[in-house]
Protein backbone atom coordinates (compact mmCIF):
# COMPACT_ATOMS: atom_id res chain seq x y z
CA UNK A 1 0.00 0.00 0.00
CA UNK A 2 1.62 3.70 -1.28
CA UNK A 3 2.03 6.02 1.59
CA UNK A 4 -0.69 8.95 1.83
CA UNK A 5 -0.60 12.43 2.74
CA UNK A 6 -3.61 14.08 4.26
CA UNK A 7 -4.25 17.23 5.96
CA UNK A 8 -6.02 18.26 9.40
CA UNK A 9 -7.24 22.17 8.97
CA UNK A 10 -6.58 24.55 8.88
CA UNK A 11 -10.22 25.02 9.32
CA UNK A 12 -11.28 21.73 10.70
CA UNK A 13 -14.37 20.87 13.07
CA UNK A 14 -12.21 18.92 15.03
CA UNK A 15 -9.54 22.24 15.92
CA UNK A 16 -10.70 24.86 18.09
CA UNK A 17 -7.99 27.20 16.66
CA UNK A 18 -7.17 27.27 12.40
CA UNK A 19 -3.87 25.40 12.20
CA UNK A 20 -2.87 23.07 9.47
CA UNK A 21 -1.28 19.59 10.32
CA UNK A 22 -0.18 17.37 7.52
CA UNK A 23 0.56 13.57 8.19
CA UNK A 24 1.78 11.10 5.56
CA UNK A 25 0.90 7.43 6.36
CA UNK A 26 1.78 3.95 5.94
CA UNK A 27 -1.75 2.17 6.28
CA UNK A 28 -2.91 3.40 9.97
CA UNK A 29 0.98 3.95 10.95
CA UNK A 30 2.07 7.61 11.19
CA UNK A 31 5.59 8.10 8.95
CA UNK A 32 6.02 11.52 9.13
CA UNK A 33 4.40 14.91 10.61
CA UNK A 34 4.41 18.73 9.87
CA UNK A 35 2.84 21.50 11.17
CA UNK A 36 2.25 25.20 9.82
CA UNK A 37 1.37 27.63 12.12
CA UNK A 38 0.50 31.42 11.23
CA UNK A 39 -3.01 31.50 10.56
CA UNK A 40 -4.44 33.82 13.56
CA UNK A 41 -2.64 37.24 13.17
CA UNK A 42 -3.44 39.91 16.12
CA UNK A 43 -0.04 41.78 16.08
CA UNK A 44 -0.01 41.67 20.18
CA UNK A 45 3.31 42.26 19.74
CA UNK A 46 3.60 45.44 17.58
CA UNK A 47 0.59 47.01 18.84
CA UNK A 48 2.73 46.93 22.24
CA UNK A 49 5.10 49.28 20.88
CA UNK A 50 2.52 51.53 20.35
CA UNK A 51 0.85 51.79 23.64
CA UNK A 52 1.84 53.09 26.57
CA UNK A 53 3.06 50.40 29.73
CA UNK A 54 -0.36 50.35 31.23
CA UNK A 55 -2.48 49.64 28.28
CA UNK A 56 -0.12 47.18 27.32
CA UNK A 57 -1.07 45.25 30.34
CA UNK A 58 -4.54 44.95 29.20
CA UNK A 59 -3.29 43.67 25.23
CA UNK A 60 -0.74 41.14 26.76
CA UNK A 61 -3.64 40.08 29.20
CA UNK A 62 -5.43 39.00 26.24
CA UNK A 63 -3.12 37.07 24.73
CA UNK A 64 -4.79 33.92 26.00
CA UNK A 65 -8.19 33.57 27.85
CA UNK A 66 -6.63 30.33 29.98
CA UNK A 67 -2.93 32.20 31.04
CA UNK A 68 -4.40 35.43 30.84
CA UNK A 69 -2.82 35.91 34.46
CA UNK A 70 0.19 34.49 33.42
CA UNK A 71 0.72 37.01 31.12
CA UNK A 72 0.14 39.99 32.56
CA UNK A 73 2.42 38.79 35.61
CA UNK A 74 5.55 37.96 33.18
CA UNK A 75 4.60 41.33 31.78
CA UNK A 76 4.47 43.62 34.88
CA UNK A 77 7.68 41.42 36.32
CA UNK A 78 9.43 42.73 33.32
CA UNK A 79 8.25 46.21 33.98
CA UNK A 80 9.22 46.17 37.27
CA UNK A 81 12.11 45.23 37.33
CA UNK A 82 13.23 48.09 34.26
CA UNK A 83 11.78 50.51 36.51
CA UNK A 84 13.23 48.97 39.89
CA UNK A 85 9.64 49.14 41.67
CA UNK A 86 9.40 46.57 44.63
CA UNK A 87 5.94 45.07 45.09
CA UNK A 88 4.49 44.38 48.26
CA UNK A 89 5.19 41.56 50.20
CA UNK A 90 1.04 40.61 50.78
CA UNK A 91 0.35 41.55 46.77
CA UNK A 92 2.99 39.05 45.86
CA UNK A 93 1.45 36.63 48.18
CA UNK A 94 -1.99 37.12 46.62
CA UNK A 95 -0.34 37.11 42.64
CA UNK A 96 1.55 33.44 43.82
CA UNK A 97 -2.37 32.49 44.39
CA UNK A 98 -3.81 34.17 41.40
CA UNK A 99 -1.19 32.19 39.71
CA UNK A 100 -1.92 28.91 41.34
CA UNK A 101 -5.60 29.37 40.82
CA UNK A 102 -5.32 29.46 36.95
CA UNK A 103 -3.16 26.79 37.07
CA UNK A 104 -6.10 24.48 38.63
CA UNK A 105 -8.30 26.41 36.24
CA UNK A 106 -6.36 25.55 32.99
CA UNK A 107 -5.41 21.77 34.31
CA UNK A 108 -9.19 20.87 35.24
CA UNK A 109 -10.08 22.15 31.81
CA UNK A 110 -7.29 19.91 30.27
CA UNK A 111 -8.31 17.00 31.70
CA UNK A 112 -12.25 17.47 30.72
CA UNK A 113 -10.45 17.78 26.90
CA UNK A 114 -8.29 15.03 27.12
CA UNK A 115 -10.99 12.83 28.51
CA UNK A 116 -12.99 13.98 25.26
CA UNK A 117 -10.24 13.22 22.86
CA UNK A 118 -10.52 9.84 23.72
CA UNK A 119 -14.54 9.44 24.26
CA UNK A 120 -14.45 9.20 28.30
CA UNK A 121 -17.40 11.81 28.17
CA UNK A 122 -18.44 10.69 32.05
CA UNK A 123 -14.35 12.23 32.99
CA UNK A 124 -15.37 14.94 31.12
CA UNK A 125 -18.34 16.24 32.30
CA UNK A 126 -17.15 15.11 36.04
CA UNK A 127 -13.87 17.49 35.53
CA UNK A 128 -15.57 20.11 34.03
CA UNK A 129 -18.15 20.40 36.67
CA UNK A 130 -15.46 20.43 39.62
CA UNK A 131 -13.00 23.01 37.54
CA UNK A 132 -16.73 25.62 38.31
CA UNK A 133 -15.41 25.66 41.84
CA UNK A 134 -11.94 27.56 40.83
CA UNK A 135 -14.14 29.93 38.81
CA UNK A 136 -16.13 30.81 41.23
CA UNK A 137 -13.46 31.71 43.76
CA UNK A 138 -11.85 33.35 40.74
CA UNK A 139 -15.24 35.31 40.13
CA UNK A 140 -15.06 36.14 43.83
CA UNK A 141 -12.01 37.86 44.01
CA UNK A 142 -11.48 39.92 40.74
CA UNK A 143 -14.84 39.63 39.49
CA UNK A 144 -14.02 37.77 36.34
CA UNK A 145 -14.47 34.22 35.51
CA UNK A 146 -11.69 35.09 32.69
CA UNK A 147 -9.30 37.45 32.01
CA UNK A 148 -8.98 38.02 35.61
CA UNK A 149 -7.28 41.53 35.26
CA UNK A 150 -5.76 40.99 38.62
CA UNK A 151 -2.11 41.98 38.35
CA UNK A 152 -1.20 45.64 37.73
CA UNK A 153 2.01 47.40 37.62
CA UNK A 154 2.74 47.22 41.09
CA UNK A 155 1.07 45.17 42.59
CA UNK A 156 -2.50 43.88 42.63
CA UNK A 157 -6.46 45.52 42.12
CA UNK A 158 -8.20 43.84 44.62
CA UNK A 159 -7.38 42.47 47.92
CA UNK A 160 -8.15 39.14 50.03
CA UNK A 161 -10.42 39.57 52.98
CA UNK A 162 -11.29 36.82 55.30
CA UNK A 163 -14.79 36.07 54.21
CA UNK A 164 -12.57 35.50 51.04
CA UNK A 165 -9.67 33.92 52.37
CA UNK A 166 -12.68 30.99 54.63
CA UNK A 167 -14.45 30.29 51.24
CA UNK A 168 -11.02 29.89 49.37
CA UNK A 169 -9.89 27.36 52.02
CA UNK A 170 -13.57 25.45 51.19
CA UNK A 171 -13.32 25.18 47.86
CA UNK A 172 -9.25 24.34 47.55
CA UNK A 173 -10.15 21.54 50.26
CA UNK A 174 -12.60 20.11 47.68
CA UNK A 175 -10.90 20.37 44.71
CA UNK A 176 -7.72 18.99 46.76
CA UNK A 177 -9.69 15.87 47.00
CA UNK A 178 -11.50 15.38 43.62
CA UNK A 179 -7.53 15.82 42.16
CA UNK A 180 -6.54 12.79 44.15
CA UNK A 181 -9.55 11.06 42.68
CA UNK A 182 -8.69 11.81 39.38
CA UNK A 183 -5.11 10.88 39.82
CA UNK A 184 -6.57 7.06 40.93
CA UNK A 185 -8.79 7.12 37.82
CA UNK A 186 -6.05 7.66 35.78
CA UNK A 187 -4.49 4.93 36.85
CA UNK A 188 -6.17 1.89 37.45
CA UNK A 189 -9.37 2.61 34.93
CA UNK A 190 -8.64 0.37 32.19
CA UNK A 191 -10.54 2.40 29.38
CA UNK A 192 -8.16 5.44 30.15
CA UNK A 193 -5.01 3.29 30.32
CA UNK A 194 -5.45 1.86 26.84
CA UNK A 195 -5.90 5.08 24.88
CA UNK A 196 -3.26 6.53 26.91
CA UNK A 197 -0.70 4.15 27.75
CA UNK A 198 2.26 4.35 25.08
CA UNK A 199 0.88 6.84 23.38
CA UNK A 200 2.81 9.96 22.74
CA UNK A 201 6.18 8.79 23.91
CA UNK A 202 9.04 11.39 23.86
CA UNK A 203 11.95 11.02 25.47
CA UNK A 204 13.55 13.44 28.10
CA UNK A 205 16.30 13.52 26.74
CA UNK A 206 14.72 14.73 23.01
CA UNK A 207 12.37 17.12 24.62
CA UNK A 208 15.70 18.56 26.12
CA UNK A 209 16.98 18.63 22.99
CA UNK A 210 14.07 20.02 21.43
CA UNK A 211 13.70 22.57 24.06
CA UNK A 212 10.28 21.23 25.48
CA UNK A 213 8.77 22.41 28.58
CA UNK A 214 6.22 22.59 30.92
CA UNK A 215 4.56 19.53 31.90
CA UNK A 216 5.26 17.60 28.49
CA UNK A 217 9.57 18.12 29.24
CA UNK A 218 8.52 17.03 33.63
CA UNK A 219 6.15 13.84 32.06
CA UNK A 220 9.55 12.56 30.31
CA UNK A 221 11.40 12.33 33.51
CA UNK A 222 13.08 15.92 33.58
CA UNK A 223 12.76 18.45 36.55
CA UNK A 224 12.62 21.62 35.25
CA UNK A 225 10.33 24.13 36.53
CA UNK A 226 10.92 28.19 36.64
CA UNK A 227 9.31 27.97 40.01
CA UNK A 228 12.41 25.87 41.18
CA UNK A 229 14.75 26.94 38.97
CA UNK A 230 14.30 31.16 38.92
CA UNK A 231 12.02 30.74 42.00
CA UNK A 232 10.12 34.39 41.17
CA UNK A 233 6.93 35.85 43.61
CA UNK A 234 7.56 33.95 47.74
CA UNK A 235 8.01 30.56 45.52
CA UNK A 236 10.83 29.73 47.96
CA UNK A 237 9.21 30.70 50.82
CA UNK A 238 6.76 27.64 50.38
CA UNK A 239 6.95 24.09 50.47
CA UNK A 240 6.23 22.08 46.93
CA UNK A 241 7.89 19.45 45.06
CA UNK A 242 8.26 19.07 40.88
CA UNK A 243 6.26 16.57 39.71
CA UNK A 244 8.01 14.32 37.45
CA UNK A 245 7.09 11.21 35.81
CA UNK A 246 9.12 8.52 33.95
CA UNK A 247 6.64 7.57 31.57
CA UNK A 248 7.02 10.00 28.77
CA UNK A 249 3.52 9.56 27.30
CA UNK A 250 0.05 10.69 27.01
CA UNK A 251 -0.44 9.26 30.76
CA UNK A 252 2.63 10.25 32.03
CA UNK A 253 1.67 14.10 31.44
CA UNK A 254 -1.76 13.36 32.89
CA UNK A 255 -0.38 11.87 35.96
CA UNK A 256 1.81 15.23 36.15
CA UNK A 257 -1.39 17.51 35.78
CA UNK A 258 -2.93 16.31 38.29
CA UNK A 259 -0.41 16.00 41.19
CA UNK A 260 -0.11 19.72 39.80
CA UNK A 261 -3.36 20.78 40.75
CA UNK A 262 -2.98 18.78 43.91
CA UNK A 263 0.03 20.93 44.57
CA UNK A 264 -1.32 24.13 43.47
CA UNK A 265 -4.30 23.74 46.43
CA UNK A 266 -1.43 23.12 48.80
CA UNK A 267 0.86 26.41 47.66
CA UNK A 268 -2.63 28.45 47.80
CA UNK A 269 -3.09 27.55 51.31
CA UNK A 270 0.25 28.22 52.39
CA UNK A 271 -0.19 31.96 50.35
CA UNK A 272 -2.93 32.36 53.15
CA UNK A 273 -1.53 31.33 55.98
CA UNK A 274 2.29 33.42 55.18
CA UNK A 275 0.84 36.96 53.59
CA UNK A 276 0.90 39.22 56.47
CA UNK A 277 -2.16 40.90 57.76
CA UNK A 278 -2.58 44.29 56.14
CA UNK A 279 -0.40 46.39 54.44
CA UNK A 280 -0.58 47.66 51.17
CA UNK A 281 -1.28 45.87 47.60
CA UNK A 282 0.15 48.20 45.09
CA UNK A 283 3.20 50.27 44.94
CA UNK A 284 3.28 53.87 43.18
CA UNK A 285 4.66 53.20 39.34
CA UNK A 286 6.05 55.94 37.12
CA UNK A 287 4.30 56.93 34.42
CA UNK A 288 7.75 56.55 32.27
CA UNK A 289 10.25 53.84 32.34
CA UNK A 290 13.71 53.88 32.34
CA UNK A 291 15.76 53.33 29.62
CA UNK A 292 17.07 49.64 29.07
CA UNK A 293 15.94 46.00 28.88
CA UNK A 294 14.99 43.14 30.59
CA UNK A 295 13.49 39.73 30.39
CA UNK A 296 11.32 37.15 32.96
CA UNK A 297 9.99 34.31 33.25
CA UNK A 298 7.37 32.30 34.52
CA UNK A 299 6.11 28.83 35.05
CA UNK A 300 2.76 29.32 33.10
CA UNK A 301 0.21 26.17 32.74
CA UNK A 302 1.82 24.41 29.99
CA UNK A 303 5.50 25.72 30.74
CA UNK A 304 7.97 28.47 30.89
CA UNK A 305 6.73 31.48 29.39
CA UNK A 306 9.35 34.62 28.63
CA UNK A 307 8.97 38.21 28.32
CA UNK A 308 11.26 40.27 26.60
CA UNK A 309 11.12 44.19 26.96
CA UNK A 310 13.13 47.26 25.61
CA UNK A 311 12.87 50.68 26.81
CA UNK A 312 13.81 54.01 25.52
CA UNK A 313 12.79 55.69 28.33
CA UNK A 314 9.12 56.96 27.04
CA UNK A 315 5.74 55.60 28.18
CA UNK A 316 5.66 53.25 25.66
CA UNK A 317 7.80 50.23 25.08
CA UNK A 318 10.12 50.37 22.06
CA UNK A 319 9.95 46.17 22.01
CA UNK A 320 7.81 43.39 23.63
CA UNK A 321 8.70 39.86 22.56
CA UNK A 322 6.77 36.72 24.33
CA UNK A 323 7.99 33.22 23.54
CA UNK A 324 5.08 31.28 24.58
CA UNK A 325 5.06 27.62 25.95
CA UNK A 326 3.09 25.92 23.18
CA UNK A 327 5.72 27.55 20.91
CA UNK A 328 8.66 25.85 22.52
CA UNK A 329 6.46 22.58 22.65
CA UNK A 330 5.81 22.07 18.96
CA UNK A 331 8.98 20.19 18.01
CA UNK A 332 7.97 17.93 20.40
CA UNK A 333 4.91 17.16 19.31
CA UNK A 334 5.82 16.11 15.77
CA UNK A 335 7.91 13.37 17.38
CA UNK A 336 5.02 12.06 19.52
CA UNK A 337 2.27 11.29 16.70
CA UNK A 338 5.18 9.71 14.56
CA UNK A 339 4.99 5.90 15.07
CA UNK A 340 1.61 6.49 16.35
CA UNK A 341 -1.54 5.29 15.12
CA UNK A 342 -3.31 7.61 13.38
CA UNK A 343 -6.22 7.41 15.91
CA UNK A 344 -4.14 8.40 18.17
CA UNK A 345 -3.31 11.91 17.00
CA UNK A 346 -6.15 13.91 18.76
CA UNK A 347 -4.91 13.01 22.10
CA UNK A 348 -1.02 12.88 21.71
CA UNK A 349 -1.46 16.13 20.28
CA UNK A 350 -3.41 17.42 22.74
CA UNK A 351 -1.53 15.93 25.71
CA UNK A 352 0.80 19.06 25.37
CA UNK A 353 -2.27 21.44 25.90
CA UNK A 354 -1.81 23.56 22.70
CA UNK A 355 -2.62 27.06 22.25
CA UNK A 356 -2.35 28.73 19.29
CA UNK A 357 -3.90 31.69 20.03
CA UNK A 358 -0.59 32.95 22.15
CA UNK A 359 1.79 30.77 19.92
CA UNK A 360 0.38 31.67 15.87
CA UNK A 361 3.37 33.46 14.67
CA UNK A 362 5.58 32.50 11.04
CA UNK A 363 9.21 32.22 10.51
CA UNK A 364 10.42 34.47 7.69
CA UNK A 365 13.98 33.19 6.59
CA UNK A 366 15.90 36.13 4.03
CA UNK A 367 18.07 34.99 1.73
CA UNK A 368 21.03 37.62 1.59
CA UNK A 369 23.09 36.07 -1.16
CA UNK A 370 19.73 35.94 -3.48
CA UNK A 371 17.37 38.28 -1.57
CA UNK A 372 14.73 36.10 -1.87
CA UNK A 373 12.42 35.59 1.07
CA UNK A 374 10.31 32.77 1.91
CA UNK A 375 8.18 31.41 5.24
CA UNK A 376 8.75 27.80 6.80
CA UNK A 377 6.65 26.15 9.13
CA UNK A 378 7.86 25.03 12.44
CA UNK A 379 8.48 21.63 11.67
CA UNK A 380 10.14 22.66 8.62
CA UNK A 381 12.48 24.82 10.74
CA UNK A 382 13.40 21.80 12.94
CA UNK A 383 14.29 19.76 10.12
CA UNK A 384 16.83 22.76 8.79
CA UNK A 385 18.32 22.74 12.24
CA UNK A 386 19.01 18.81 12.22
CA UNK A 387 20.48 19.29 8.75
CA UNK A 388 23.15 21.76 9.88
Amino acid sequence: MPKLSFPIGPQHPALKEPENLRFTVDGELVVDADIRIGYVHRSIERSCSERNYVQDLYLCERVCGICSNAHTLAYSMAIEKLADVEVPERAQYIRMMMHEFERIHSHMLWLGVAAHEIGFETLFMYAWRDREIIQDILEMVSGNRGHYAMTTLGGVRYDITDEMAGKIREGLATLRQRAEHYADIATTEATFLKRTVGVGVVSGDRCQQLGACGPVVRASGKDYDVRAYFPYLKYDNVEWEVRTSELCDVLGRTIVRVQEVIDACDISIQCLDLMPEGGEIQAKFPRKVPEGEVTSRVEAQRGELIYYVRSDGSDVPERVKIRTPTLANLPASIEMVIGGQIADIPIAFASIDPCFSCTDRMVVLDDISTGDRRTMSWAELVKLGKRK
